[in-house]
C-alpha cells in the first residue's frame, strides 16, 4: 500500500500498480529509470469504451499521437480498433504495428505536396483536411498520382462557439466552396471531424455539441461519416477529479444518429483516456534531504521524461513502496540543477531514503511520446508487463543518441 496526496488533500491510500519484489525485478533487470505497461489495464479500458458506444456503425481509431510504441499500438489492433493519424510519422508506425491503410484515418494539419503523395502511396483511403488550401492542395495531387481507388475526404470543423478559438478546421460557411474544389476534383466530400478541445473531462460539453455538430454535418449532401474526434481526458487527479462517462457520452451520440435520415458512420478517436492508465514510470532515489519539515527528494529522471505541464496539467499521482503512516509535504526532483526540475511540488509521501523506489502513475499517454533529450540524458526504455511475465518493446538509449546524426569537425 502507498500513500500520497496532493497539497489539498487529507493523506488517503493509493494503490500502488503492481508488487514491489516484481518492481525491484523490472529495475534490476532493465535498468532505472523504466517505463512500465500493464496490458491488462490496457485491454480493460480498451473493452471500457468499446462497450460504452451502442451505436452499431462505430469505427474506434486509437490517436497515436499519444503513445507511439509498436508493441501498444499491436494491442488496439488485436482488440479491433484502427488508428488515428496527425501526422506522416503516425502513420509510417501504424503500417509498421500491422494496421491495414484502410484502417487509418488522417486527421491533421498542414501537409505539403510531398507528403500528401507519400500519405497516399502508403494507401490510407480516408483524410480530415484542415483548410480549403489543404483540400485544394490534396485533390491536385490526388489527380496527379493515378491511384487505383477514391480516397474519402472530410473536413475538420471549425465552429467557434464550439471549437473556441482554434486554429484548426474549417468554417460551414466554407462549405459551399469546399464542395466546389471536391466536385472538380471528381471526389466527394462525405465527412466531417469534431475535435473538443484536449484533455476534456466535461462529457456534457461534449454531449451539448452533439446536436450542433450534426447539423453542420447535414450541410454536406454527400455527407456519409461523423468523425467526433478526440480530446477526451482522463482524471490524473484520482481523487475527486472528473472523470469522462463513457456511457452518457455513447448513449446520447447513438440516440442522434439513429434519428438520422441516412445511415451514418461514427469514428471515434480516444487517445489519452485509452493509454494513460496502463503506463508508469518507475525511478529508484538517489537523495533525500529536508529543508524544515519538507522532504526533497532527488531521483534518477527528470521532466523531459514526461509530458509538458500544459498537456497533462502539471499533476501526477507519485507512490512509494512504503507501509509508514506517517506523510511528510514532499518535492519529487529530477537528476539536473534545471530550477523546474520537478515531478511533483505538491504530494505527500513517507519518510524515504537512498534506493527506495517511486512510481509516477498514469504515463501511458504524451508519456515517452513527449519525452526528448533536452538536458541531455537518454531516454528510459520501455516495458510491457503482461500478469506477472515482462518483456522489453523499447531499447533505453545510450548517452551515443546524443551525437548520432551529428556532424562534426574540429578543423577550422
Amino acid at each position: 500500500m502507498v500513500k500520497a496526496i496532493d497539497s489539498s488533500s487529507r493523506p488517503v491510500a493509493i494503490e500502488t500498480p503492481f508488487r514491489l519484489e516484481l518492481a525491484q525485478t523490472l529495475l534490476e533487470t532493465y535498468g532505472s529509470p523504466l517505463y512500465v505497461y500493464q496490458r491488462d489495464r490496457l485491454d480493460e479500458t480498451i473493452q471500457h469504451i468499446t462497450r460504452s458506444i451502442p451505436y452499431p456503425h462505430t469505427q474506434f481509431r486509437f490517436a497515436s499521437v499519444t503513445n507511439g510504441n509498436l508493441s501498444l499500438l499491436n494491442i488496439f489492433r488485436q482488440n479491433g480498433w484502427g488508428l488515428h493519424a496527425n501526422t506522416p510519422g503516425d502513420i509510417y508506425l501504424g503500417l509498421h504495428a500491422g494496421f491495414e491503410p484502410i484502417q487509418i484515418v488522417y486527421s491533421g494539419s498542414n501537409l505539403d505536396r510531398f507528403e500528401i503523395e507519400q500519405a497516399l502511396n502508403w494507401g490510407v483511403t480516408t483524410y480530415n483536411l484542415d483548410s480549403l488550401d489543404q483540400l485544394r492542395l490534396f485533390c491536385a495531387v490526388y489527380q496527379s498520382l493515378h491511384l487505383g481507388f477514391s480516397p474519402r475526404l472530410g473536413l475538420r470543423l471549425n465552429l467557434p462557439e464550439l471549437t473556441g478559438d482554434s486554429r484548426i478546421g474549417v468554417h460551414p460557411d466554407d462549405f459551399t466552396r469546399a464542395i466546389a474544389i471536391t466536385d472538380a476534383a471528381g471526389l466527394a466530400l462525405s465527412g466531417l471531424h469534431f475535435y473538443r478541445g484536449t484533455g476534456t473531462n466535461a462529457t456534457d460539453a461534449f454531449v451539448s455539441a452533439m446536436d450542433t455538430v450534426i447539423a453542420a454535418a447535414q450541410g454536406l449532401p454527400d455527407w456519409r461519416y461523423l468523425d467526433f474526434g478526440g480530446g477526451f481526458g482522463y482524471p490524473y487527479r484520482h481523487r475527486g477529479g472528473a472523470a469522462f462517462d463513457w456511457h452518457q457520452f455513447g448513449t446520447e451520440l447513438d440516440r442522434r444518429l439513429q434519428h438520422c435520415e441516412r445511415s451514418i458512420e461514427l469514428v471515434i478517436e480516444p487517445g489519452r483516456s485509452a493509454i494513460a492508465r496502463c503506463g508508469t514510470l518507475l525511478a529508484t532515489v538517489v537523495s533525500v534531504k529536508w529543508q524544515g519539515n519538507v522532504q526533497i527528494v532527488g531521483v534518477d529522471t527528470t521532466v523531459a521524461n514526461l509530458s509538458v505541464p500544459s498537456v497533462h496539467g502539471g499533476y501526477r499521482e507519485i507512490a512509494a513502496w512504503r507501509s509508514d503512516t506517517v506523510l511528510h509535504p514532499t518535492q519529487v526532483c529530477g537528476n539536473t540543477t534545471y530550477s523546474r526540475d520537478y515531478l511533483s511540488k505538491s504530494c505527500a509521501l513517507p519518510a524515504l531514503t537512498t534506493g527506495d523506489v517511486i512510481a509516477i502513475l498514469d504515463v501511458g499517454a504524451y508519456g515517452y511520446a513527449m519525452s526528448s533529450h533536452f538536458l541531455h540524458r537518454p531516454r528510459p526504455a520501455e516495458v510491457l508487463l503482461e500478469q506477472e511475465a515482462h518483456r522489453l518493446i523499447r531499447q533505453r538509449e545510450a548517452y551515443s543518441v546524443l551525437v548520432d546524426h551529428q556532424v562534426f569537425s574540429s578543423s577550422r
